[in-house]
């Protein structure tokens, strides 16, 4: 499954309250509130770069499926983990999940009518953000 291309963010709910929940500082969760980002996924096999763009930060992810890799929080902890990938079971789209000690993870990309669109689902504690994007 192709998750290439770039994907701009049209709904979030809990945004706030899960930034706070993970102790992201006080002006992260101000700023990022008012902005919503812009995701740059570059796929090659099992090799993901993912580039989340704001007005205010850029932060850039590197991984591959099923290796270690460690990857730095709002708050500036560095955390291990790693990233699985799944196809749905209606071969409509696939997952990539996460589960790192702070928050579980879920990237949903899902086939809609002729197009993509990809949902994010993170939890820490009793709080979810929901995150849904459309490629562009």
């Amino acid at each position: 499954m192709d998750f290439n291309g770039t994907w701009k963010v049209y709904y979030e709910e809990n945004v706030e309250d899960f930034l706070r929940v993970i102790g992201a500082p006080a002006i992260a969760v101000k700023m990022r509130k008012d902005n919503k980002p812009v995701i740059v996924i570059e796929q090659k096999g099992e090799d993901f770069t993912c580039t989340i763009k704001t007005p205010v930060i850029t932060k850039v992810h590197s991984f591959t499926i099923g290796k270690e890799t460690e990857m730095t929080a709002v708050d500036g902890r560095k955390f291990k983990v790693i990233q699985s990938l799944k196809l749905l079971s209606d071969n409509d789209g696939a997952c990539r999940v996460c589960c790192p000690d702070v928050f579980t993870s879920l990237h949903e990309m899902k086939r809609k009518c002729d197009f993509f669109l990809l949902f994010q689902t993170m939890t820490a504690g009793s709080v979810t953000f929901i995150s849904k994007s459309k490629r562009v």
